[in-house]
This record gives structure tokens, C-alpha cells and sequence, in this order.
């Protein structure tokens, strides 16, 4: 499988990004991660079009107690990127992911969950439940084919995502998916994992890996997931914005009545968009603190 590497130089002096890098492989890859703090780890899952920069304002807190993994997957971040669209499925992320807890012996864990993170997250803790002991779940879905799926704010963003392939403008769409304004420099960090324009394979091939039917194999292998969470009595914290097109605040309700440890509560933040790490990281981080207390 053919790889790019983003250069180091494209990460260095990042706003409010001082973290050091750490690195463990996967199939002959190179895959990036955080790793700060001590204590019970939580491990940090971000979505499309986004890498670990998104968790910068939620680490800081979160160490106060825990030992903070934020990784990239393959594609995303300072992790290897392959180059072909084909190469990245629902079960290379899966996977990967699932081999970092393995390498690392994550046990104890909470895993935080946003956009692609809970299909891939909240499988991986399904699958590993032993090593598992709290879910945090931010505006996310497991697209299993219902009847409010897809959202028309998901197909508008598909439908684009489609059209313009390789050439997916990461800033522009970090900026519509926000309630912040985001600085030049800030814009400039999300887009510093991919410089060409061929490294953008993982970046175009997570918008049309989300299923549109109850027929779609993926769809059937969320729905797994779906049915783990449904018999798990986890402890789980649901927080969910109010100004989410892709994933509406009913979304989130749904989702705490999934899961029978969230007591079907929903911890609602308004003002926030869909990357509410961005908008709202420290006080989402407050709110994972007093939960895991």
C-alpha cells in the first residue's frame, strides 16, 4: 500500500499545540498519538475532516486526572496516509484504533467519541469491554439505516464531499462546522496534515463510507454496535450541541436511549455547531471531570 508522510516541519509552533508526539505502527504504517498526563486513561477520538489538534482545549483540564491518548488514524494528523480512496474502510480504522488500546494496555479506560469516533470508537469499546469502564458520547450516530437517516444537513455535506474529492478545502469546512470564528493560524493548523493534494485520500474516503441504507454492510456491522450498547450498563455521559445540522439535538437523545447507563440524560450546549470541542472543549472537559468523579 502506497503512503505519504507529512513532513515534520508542518506541525511545528501550532497555536496552543505543544504536545509531543508519540508513535506506534500498524501493518507497516506509522501511526501518531497524544500521550499527557497521568492517571486512568481517555482515550480521545476525533472525526472528518480533524486529527488530535481538535482535542487542544479539552487535554490541558483532562490531565488533572487522566492520562490523556488522542490519536490520528491512518490518514489524518501526523499518522502515515495511504494514498488510494479504496484503502480506507470502517475496518481499517476499527482495527487500528483497537491495536493502539492493545499496544498501549489501556485498561480502565473512557473513551470520548465525536463524528466518525463512535462508529469506530463505541465499537472498539464493545469489542474490548473489559478494558473499558465510561463512554462519552458528543454529536456522533451509528448510521444502522433507520428512518431519520441520513439528515439532509449529512447528504448536503456528502453530496460536496463527493464533488470535490481530493481537493475537500479542510479550513473551510473546520470553519462551517463551527459556532467560533477561527483565526488565520488556527485554519492554517487544521490543514498543516495535508500539503498535497494526494494525501487527502483518508479526508475524501470517510464521507461515502457512511452508509445511506439498512442495506449497506456497514450499516449491519453498526448495528452490531447498536445492539453491545443496548445490553452494556456502562456508565455513559451524552453531551450533545443545539446547533448541529448533521446530527440535530433529537440525535442525541436517541442516543441516551441507547445507552442504559446515560439514564437517557443529555447534557445539551447551546451556541455550539458540530465540532463542539472547538467551541465548547473546556467545559466539555469540566463536565467529563465531574462525571468521572
Amino acid at each position: 500500500m502506497e503512503t505519504y508522510r507529512t513532513p515534520d516541519a508542518r506541525f511545528e509552533n501550532l497555536p496552543g499545540f505543544p504536545f509531543a508526539p508519540h508513535y506506534t505502527e500498524f501493518e507497516g504504517m506509522r501511526m501518531h498519538h497524544l500521550d499527557e498526563g497521568q492517571g486512568e486513561p481517555i482515550l480521545l477520538l476525533h472525526g472528518e475532516p480533524t486529527w488530535s489538534y481538535l482535542y487542544r482545549k479539552m487535554i490541558p483540564p483532562l490531565t488533572e486526572r487522566f492520562r490523556c491518548i488522542a490519536p490520528d488514524y491512518l490518514g489524518f494528523g501526523r499518522s502515515d496516509k495511504p494514498l488510494g480512496i479504496e484503502d480506507y474502510t470502517y475496518d481499517l480504522h476499527a482495527t487500528s484504533i483497537r491495536a493502539l488500546v492493545e499496544e498501549l494496555d489501556l485498561r480502565d479506560a473512557t473513551v470520548v467519541v465525536q463524528d466518525w469516533g463512535g462508529p469506530i470508537g463505541l465499537r472498539v469499546a464493545t469489542e474490548m469491554r473489559e478494558r473499558f469502564k465510561r463512554l462519552v458520547v458528543l454529536n456522533t450516530g451509528l448510521f444502522s439505516g433507520s428512518k431519520s437517516w441520513p439528515t439532509p444537513g449529512f447528504m448536503e455535506w456528502r453530496n460536496f464531499a463527493e464533488r470535490v474529492g481530493l481537493d475537500l478545502p479542510v479550513g473551510r469546512i473546520m470553519q462551517a462546522s463551527t459556532a467560533t470564528e477561527l483565526d488565520d493560524e488556527t485554519l492554517a493548523a487544521y490543514e498543516a496534515p495535508w500539503p498535497v493534494r494526494e494525501s487527502k485520500a483518508g479526508v475524501a474516503a470517510f464521507p461515502l463510507l457512511v452508509p445511506l441504507s439498512a442495506e449497506d454492510p456497514i450499516a449491519g456491522a453498526m448495528r452490531t454496535v447498536m445492539d453491545a450498547l443496548r445490553g452494556w450498563d456502562v456508565p455513559a455521559l451524552v453531551c450533545w450541541s443545539d446547533g448541529d445540522p448533521v446530527f440535530p439535538l433529537k440525535a442525541g437523545h436517541a442516543m441516551a436511549a441507547l445507552l442504559p447507563g446515560s439514564g437517557g440524560a443529555v447534557h445539551e450546549l447551546t451556541g455550539a455547531s458540530h465540532m463542539l470541542q472547538e467551541d465548547r472543549g473546556e467545559e466539555i472537559a469540566r463536565l467529563i471531570l465531574d462525571f468521572a468523579r
